[in-house]
């Protein structure tokens, strides 16, 4: 149980254990925070945008059931591959995710690899949030594919002032107002003018204080762990996975579906590839290149303690690194 600090500091303790996709993130929660060597009891709040859906679990490497049996974990299956999942979502979530966890005694570790979502946590919504260039391509690509009128009804639908003052044409304003939508939860027309940021913390959220833990991995080493672990999610049945949503009714239009280790395997016309080997190396090369936006956009973050991960022989001896950061962080 983490020390009662609340009559000398009302700040929560919680730490972020961040790195791009195959650095080993589980391995190390899993070190850290069971069995007897357990350094804190700790409960995970998952920074993962696709993990939050249900039925996906292969193609996202979701912890298996076992796992979160001796570790809880939060945000993990809780929308319908339908439902679009904001940034401001999970702030949201992870909030109330952070109080419970710590309201009991336990030490909430938020960890993922969503940079924006885990950023956003940190400081806060930004009262004008810069453009995000993944969602960008996936609502260029959604005009490409089914044209301006869907946009627009989603337009009206989410943010109706502000379908109001833009021509269905304007498709720059039309795929900015549903971008800044998507990335916080909340309409363009919600925003002020001069894009002043508000408090970091939000406002009315809890009071934290934060330890930032990112790993690191040389690209030669992580490239070669994107690609083994692809072969694996192959070899344990993601493409009978794809197909089984796809038989429920799913298609690729759906938020969920728009996923890495997903989207490779439709066809222009909607229908599945069955060209596996082209789908599996397709899904380890948008990984590759997801894992690069990755380091670019986690090297930019303040205040991160940096584990090289390439340096430690076995995976026991990053936990010991990180374990002591860790004991010092909640003993405060």
């Amino acid at each position: 149980m983490i020390p009662d600090r609340t009559k000398d500091t009302p700040l929560i303790p919680v730490v972020l254990l961040f790195g791009p996709t195959a650095s080993g993130k589980t391995d190390i929660l899993e070190h850290l925070f069971t069995g007897s060597h357990a350094i804190a009891e700790a409960e995970i709040v998952s920074a993962d945008s696709m993990q939050v859906y249900r039925g996906m679990d292969i193609g996202t490497a979701k912890p298996g059931a076992e796992l979160r049996s001796r570790l809880p974990h939060h945000l993990i299956d809780i929308c319908d591959i339908k439902e679009q999942f904001t940034v401001g979502d999970f702030v949201r979530h992870a909030d109330q995710a952070c109080l419970d966890i710590f309201s009991r005694g336990k030490l909430p570790v938020v960890s993922g690899g969503t940079g924006f979502y885990l950023k956003n946590f940190v400081l806060g919504l930004p009262e004008a949030p810069p453009s995000d260039a993944d969602i960008r391509s996936a609502l260029k690509t959604e005009l490409e594919n089914n044209g301006g009128a869907a946009l627009v009804e989603e337009l009206q639908r989410v943010d109706p002032v502000s379908a109001g003052r833009i021509h269905p044409n304007d498709t720059y304003r039309l795929l900015r107002a549903l971008e800044v939508y998507r990335l916080t939860g909340k309409p363009l027309s919600s925003f002020s003018v001069s894009g002043s940021s508000g408090h970091p913390n939000g406002g009315d959220r809890p009071p934290y204080r934060f330890l930032l833990i990112g790993i690191q991995r040389n690209r030669e080493n992580l490239y070669q762990r994107i690609n083994q672990r692809t072969h694996e999610m192959f070899l344990r049945g993601l493409s009978e996975e794809v197909a089984g949503l796809v038989a429920q009714g799913y298609t690729k239009t759906d938020p969920g579906m728009r996923a890495i280790g997903y989207q490779e395997f439709f066809l222009e016309d909607g229908t599945l590839c069955s060209n596996l080997a082209l789908v599996e190396a397709l899904v380890a090369q948008n990984s590759r290149r997801y894992a690069k936006r990755q380091i670019t956009f986690f090297s930019a973050l303040q205040g991160v303690h940096w584990i090289a991960a390439d340096n430690a022989d076995t995976i026991d001896e990053l936990p010991a690194h990180i374990a002591t950061l860790v004991k010092e962080f909640i003993s405060q």
